[in-house]
């Protein structure tokens, strides 16, 4: 585990390792059970700063196509005009605008979540889970954070009356970030 007093041999650029990453959610289905799914293609960029944190930025891109929630039909649905509109909007973004330590290894990282065509602000506590150097030689640092968002926020209303009373979707979505980068070199 690295310290906070290690901070600063962290100083650099960095390259989100998506083969080792997670950005994933899980809604509220039928008011019964949550439905996880997770978005499988995104590239990312961090510039971290170990002497200065709040001075460390990151910008990530999904492509708004991979959405994967084990099934076919549901993952279809999500990617019409009912949900993400993927044809017209095909990424989603975030781009940080603060980064604040808020303990030794905790992190509020807020900045703008672009999804569709609507930007919004949306802070995500992150916890710095450590950095190493992997087999291959490469400096790899890793964080985990999630965060719950409004899909009506986004514009994203689509829902189905329950005969129990009710709604077939939640609002609330659950953001879940598992990151691996790797130090550029």
């Amino acid at each position: 585990m690295t310290s906070a007093t290690t901070y600063p041999q962290l100083t650099g650029e960095y390259t989100l390792d998506a083969a080792h990453s997670r950005i994933g959610f899980n809604a509220r289905h039928a008011m019964v059970t949550k439905v996880r799914g997770s978005f499988n293609e995104f590239t990312g960029t961090a510039t971290i700063d170990g002497d200065a944190p709040e001075k460390s930025s990151a910008q990530v891109t999904i492509q708004a196509h991979s959405i994967d929630t084990r099934n076919a039909d549901r993952d279809g649905h999500l990617k019409s005009n009912d949900f993400l509109s993927m044809d017209e909007y095909p990424t989603i973004t975030f781009t940080t605008t603060e980064i604040k330590q808020t303990g030794e290894t905790d992190f509020d990282v807020t900045g703008d979540l672009t999804v569709k065509d609507v930007t919004r602000s949306v802070t995500i506590p992150f916890t710095f889970e450590g950095s190493a150097k992997d087999p291959f030689g490469n400096d790899r640092i890793g964080f985990e954070g999630s965060t719950t968002i409004s899909r009506k926020d986004y514009g994203i209303t689509w829902n189905a009356a329950l005969e129990t009373g009710g709604v077939l979707v939640s609002d609330k979505v659950t953001l879940e970030f598992e990151i691996s980068a790797i130090k550029n070199a």
